[in-house]
């Protein structure tokens, strides 16, 4: 295992980190403790499938409705600490990343199915990593299954009997907070058996899923405002969690960077496609807006079983949460994707720009008279 050197101002806070690292212990010795008397389904008889994640905002290959019955989904997800540019102006942070990527990857599976993650801390990493899934039951949502430390790695296995779309990110006791706003979240959708359905039990279908991620980053600044930098996550800690403190990001950006969905990167469609759009968001609220279009079908706290509600300009996604937008794209054009607290927009990053491609319907919209002199 890699220890943090004293020499790095104390990061992690000294009897801060140490208390976390109890904690964690205890935490897993009352895990082990109590796993032993309830029945466990025999799930040796079920067939397997194992799925290769993607990077966000595209989602691996899945069905809409299922085949068969419940099924084990295998997936691996190796933790990245890496170095991150967020944008132009020199602002980079140290991430703490599922599959390298923020968000990390978007898991698909079915109500009723087992959900089998292979969760990698390799050993050139710095810190301990879990992982919370808000979509499973007990054991801290597998947080407490699932702490590995540099070097090491673990299996869990839970079964999805919530279908929806659920965030997860990971949780290590003291230290949660900095590692969610440090890139470590993602999202899981966990599909009816049979389908999506509108409040009227008709058939919710997509042609595309995009999965959107939003981050608050908390970038330190030197005493004449310019950016710092870091050597490690470590010793980044300090600095950082006194900007978290104020509760003001500098950044509030889509899947890890300014511009991460804008230009070459800005999602696609064609008129006429139905296109999903999951967004989540582990830390703050958030207000996504499609500018030109709406929510067709709008699960904004991602229940499915609730029912959706209909044509939403804005919808309202509480922070720890994943939410779920359907809509139909009726002309061609650049979309702009936005959380629609405009500061947050067009002045800390949370863009994005869906690219239609097809023909103009006037009936929908014209041009009476283009910009002239009264």
């Amino acid at each position: 295992m890699t220890t943090l050197p004293l020499s790095r101002r104390t990061v992690l806070a000294g009897a801060a980190f140490v208390g976390a690292l109890t904690q964690v212990r205890q935490a897993a010795a009352e895990a082990k403790a109590v796993l032993t008397p309830a029945a466990v389904t025999d799930v040796s008889s079920l067939p397997r499938v194992k799925v290769q994640l993607v990077d966000p905002p595209f989602v691996h290959a899945h069905e809409q409705v299922a085949t068969g019955g419940p099924k084990v989904v295998e997936f691996e997800m190796i933790i990245e600490e890496k170095k991150i540019k967020l944008d132009d102006s020199g602002a980079e942070v140290w991430a703490s990343t599922f599959n390298g990527t923020v968000p990390g990857p978007l898991m698909v599976v079915h109500e009723g199915d087992y959900v089998e993650l292979t969760l990698i801390n390799p050993a050139t990493n710095e810190l301990m990593h879990n992982i919370d899934f808000h979509s499973s039951t007990g054991a801290l949502g597998g947080g407490a299954l699932t702490q590995v430390n540099p070097g090491e790695k673990a299996i869990l296995r839970w079964k999805a009997t919530k279908p929806g779309v659920f965030v997860y990110h990971c949780a290590p006791p003291g230290m949660v907070a900095w590692h969610v706003v440090s890139g470590m979240n993602g999202a899981i959708m966990v599909l009816p058996r049979d389908g999506l359905k509108g409040r009227d039990g008709e058939a919710v279908a997509y042609d595309k899923l995009y999965y959107v991620g939003e981050q608050d980053f908390y970038v330190p600044r030197d005493e004449n405002g310019v950016w710092k930098t870091y050597a490690s996550p470590g010793e980044s800690y300090e600095d950082t969690l006194a900007v978290m403190r104020t509760l003001t990001p500098s950044h509030v950006v889509f899947n890890g960077a300014v511009g991460a969905l804008t230009g070459d990167n800005a999602m696609k469609a064609k008129v006429g496609e139905t296109v999903a759009f999951v967004h989540s968001q582990a830390n703050r609220d958030t207000r996504p807006h499609l500018i030109g279009g709406h929510g067709d079908y709008v699960w904004a706290t991602g229940k499915f079983n609730n029912p959706p509600e209909r044509g939403l300009e804005t919808w309202f996604i509480p922070g720890g949460t994943a939410g779920l937008m359907v809509y139909t794209f009726e002309q061609p054009g650049v979309y702009a994707y936005v959380n629609h607290n405009l500061i947050e927009a067009f002045e800390l990053g949370a863009a994005a720009h869906v690219v239609v491609e097809g023909d103009w319907n006037d009936d929908l919209m014209m041009q009476v008279l283009a910009p002239a002199a009264v």
